[in-house]
């Protein structure tokens, strides 16, 4: 599958996407995140081993092609996407968290998107007639450079040019939109044939999928105490993946276009359903107030709330 989709548009579409998280980030966002080990704790629990085996069982329940079971694994895998944070804050979440929260996902996914891929491939078998190949030791170290290198190009601009990364926040956040419904669309194109069928497969357990990451976010947080804002925060970095990079490596590292499917139905989905799940679970609450837990929003990374900056020398 040697075409310019795949050796030159998917990478750059990434690669555009996860400079613009960046260009959001800076280190105090990991530190911060660290000093409430409860709330990390928490969110990484649900992120990284619920959600896999939801999707694990949901795979099994409905007897997914193991094709899409792996891409179903795969999504399941990747980080929270940068929708979450705008969602966050329509809903009174607490957006410094979520920025924190994507910030430390992105970097451990890096290591445990290949991890969880390779057991789907082994244990689902979707290679034998289909010429997929697993993540290898190059094709992990793959993997970690398109996640984390743009993340850190970005990090290094806000840190050395602020007032250029505020400027350019937000034509990449539109840029970032665009790339991702190009490449859902690319996805669902280069399956065209199979799409009807895919869908069926597919649309019932990703929607399922969706609902349960949303919900789990939310409410597993509230049972063990944590503050309305940042149970709505976990709700949105949990539910809401990175679905632009699970189609990238389906169809970039991986070499199957119907890997990324489930990835591609997913993105349609999401939006819509974390909007909704969002309103039904803050409907009766009154507007945000300062909460204990919830951090102030004088440190906030995210634009919306970021003090003035300066540029160095300044």
């Amino acid at each position: 599958m040697d075409t310019p989709l795949v050796s030159i548009a998917l990478p750059v579409a990434l690669a555009l996407i996860m400079f613009g998280l960046g260009l959001t980030l800076t280190v105090a966002d990991f530190t911060r995140v660290v000093r409430t080990p409860k709330i990390l704790a928490i969110a990484l629990g649900c992120q990284l081993l619920v959600l896999p085996m939801v999707a694990f069982g949901l795979a099994l329940l409905f007897d997914l092609p193991p094709i899409l079971a792996v891409g179903m694994m795969l999504l399941a895998a990747s980080p929270g996407g940068v929708q979450a944070n705008l969602l966050s804050h329509l809903f009174r979440g607490d957006v410094a968290l979520n920025i924190s929260l994507t910030a430390v996902n992105s970097v451990i996914a890096a290591v445990t998107m290949p991890v969880v891929t390779n057991f789907a491939l082994d244990y689902f078998e979707p290679e034998k007639g289909s010429g997929v190949v697993g993540l290898q030791f190059g094709k992990m170290i793959r993997v970690f450079a398109i996640v984390l290198i743009p993340v850190v190009v970005g990090m290094m601009v806000r840190r050395l040019r602020p007032r250029f990364a505020d400027r350019m926040d937000q034509p990449v956040r539109i840029g970032s939109a665009a790339m991702i419904l190009l490449l859902i669309a690319g996805a669902i194109i280069a399956e065209r044939a199979n799409l009807v069928s895919y869908i069926v497969d597919v649309g019932l357990i990703t929607t399922l999928f969706c609902l349960l990451s949303l919900t789990t976010g939310f409410f597993v947080p509230r049972a063990l105490g944590i503050s309305e804002p940042r149970a709505i925060a976990c709700s949105m970095e949990i539910g809401i993946h990175n679905g632009a990079l699970a189609i990238t490596i389906a169809i970039s590292v991986l070499h199957s276009t119907a890997m990324a499917v489930p990835s591609a139905v997913y993105g349609l989905l999401a939006l819509p359903l974390a909007a909704l799940v969002a309103w039904l679970v803050t409907r009766d609450s009154r507007p945000a107030s300062a909460s204990p837990n919830q951090a102030p929003t004088a440190n906030s990374p995210y634009p919306y709330s970021r003090p003035p900056l300066r540029e160095p020398g300044q």
